[in-house]
C-alpha cells in the first residue's frame, strides 16, 4: 500500500528528491502517478500555487489546490496558507508558461483523494498514526493526518491533565502521534492522551521525598493542581501569590495509587517561559482496543474503549 504522510514528510526523502531532479524523472513520476512533495513559493492573484520543483516550476491551479475548493465547501485560505510550506501533488501534465518555459501541471486534490481512499477511509478507532499540527483553536488542535487533510483533536483528548488552551501542548508544525477516536467516512477525530501512559506508568517516574518541577494548572479553595507530566497531576497545599501557568518546584509528600492521588508541597514558583515540546509517548504504533488509565485496585476505573464490537 502507498505510504501517506502529513505534508512535509516526503520532501526530503531520497525517492522524492530523485523525481524532482529532471523533466525526464518528472515524466516518469507522471506515468507512475507518483505522489511527490515540494515547496510552494507563490500563490498568484488567481490563487494558483507555484511550486519549486528544482528542475523547473510547477503550477497547481486553484481548483486542484485542495479537496472542496471546486465544490465551494473549502475556503481559498486552504491554498493561500501553503505558501512557503511543502505541498503534495501528482504530476498531470506539462505546459509552457508565459515566457515559453516548460512547467509541470500538478494536482494536490488527486493526491488527497488517493490518501482518503487508500488510507484514511481504512482507519479504524484505535489505530495509531502520525500527524502534524496545522493550526490551533481554543477548543482543540487541527492536525494533518495525510496529504494536507486535517482532523480535529478536541482539547479534552489531548492529555489527562487539563489545560486551558492547546497552545500549552502544541506549536504549529509540531509532529505528533495520535490515535483515531472516530472515523465517520473519512472525517476523523483524534485523541492523544491514551498514548501518554497510564497513571501508574507516569507515577513510577517519581518517588516520595523528591523535589521536582511542575506547572500549576489551577488554583482552588482546597489546593492547587500541579501538572507533573501531561498525564499526571497532583494536589498541592495552597501558597501565597501562586497562579495558573506558573512553574513550580514541588516536594512529593505522598503517592497513593488506590486513590490516584499525588500529594505535593509547593517549594517555590517561577514565571513560565516554557515552549511546548513533543511529549513522551508510551505507545507509538499499532492499534489500541482499550486503554485503562487507572491502576488495578483503584477506587475509580477510567477506561477508553475503541473497539465497540
Amino acid at each position: 500500500m502507498t505510504e501517506f504522510y502529513p505534508e512535509g514528510g516526503l520532501k526530503d526523502r531520497i525517492d522524492n528528491r530523485y523525481y524532482l531532479k529532471s523533466l525526464t524523472n518528472l515524466s516518469q513520476a507522471k506515468n507512475e502517478q507518483r505522489i511527490l512533495e515540494a515547496r510552494a513559493i507563490v500563490c498568484d492573484a488567481q490563487h494558483n500555487l507555484i511550486v519549486d520543483l528544482e528542475c523547473c516550476k510547477g503550477i497547481i491551479y486553484r481548483e486542484e489546490g485542495a479537496l472542496g475548493i471546486k465544490e465551494g465547501t473549502v475556503r481559498d485560505i486552504a491554498v493561500i496558507s501553503r505558501v512557503n510550506r511543502p505541498v503534495c501533488f501528482v504530476v498531470t501534465g506539462f505546459e509552457k508558461d508565459e515566457v515559453g518555459n516548460t512547467r509541470a501541471v500538478l494536482s494536490r486534490t488527486i493526491a488527497q483523494k488517493r490518501c482518503m481512499q487508500e488510507y484514511l477511509l481504512k482507519l479504524t478507532p484505535g489505530d495509531i498514526i502520525p500527524a502534524k499540527i496545522t493550526h490551533i483553536e481554543a477548543f482543540g488542535a487541527f492536525a494533518d493526518v495525510g496529504c494536507g487533510i486535517a482532523s480535529l483533536m478536541p482539547i479534552d483528548t489531548i492529555s489527562v491533565s487539563r489545560i486551558d488552551n492547546p497552545r500549552q501542548r502544541f506549536t504549529v508544525g509540531m509532529n505528533i502521534m495520535a490515535v483515531v477516536k472516530l472515523n465517520e467516512g473519512g472525517r476523523i477525530s483524534l485523541s492523544m492522551k491514551e498514548l501518554l501512559g497510564t497513571w501508574q506508568q507516569n507515577a513510577d517516574r517519581f518517588s516520595i521525598g523528591e523535589t521536582v518541577s511542575g506547572i500549576i494548572r489551577s488554583v482552588e479553595e482546597y489546593g492547587a493542581f500541579v501538572e507533573l507530566t501531561p498525564n499526571l497531576a497532583g494536589l498541592a497545599e495552597l501558597k501565597k501569590n501562586i497562579a495558573p501557568g506558573m512553574l513550580a518546584s514541588v516536594y512529593i509528600k505522598n503517592i497513593i495509587p488506590e486513590k490516584m492521588k499525588v500529594k505535593l508541597i509547593i517549594i517555590e514558583t517561577f514565571e513560565n517561559n516554557y515552549r511546548p515540546e513533543p511529549p513522551y509517548y508510551y505507545i507509538t504504533e499499532g492499534h489500541l482496543s482499550t486503554f485503562k488509565y487507572s491502576p488495578d485496585g483503584c477506587e475509580r476505573s477510567i477506561v477508553t474503549v475503541f473497539d465497540k464490537c
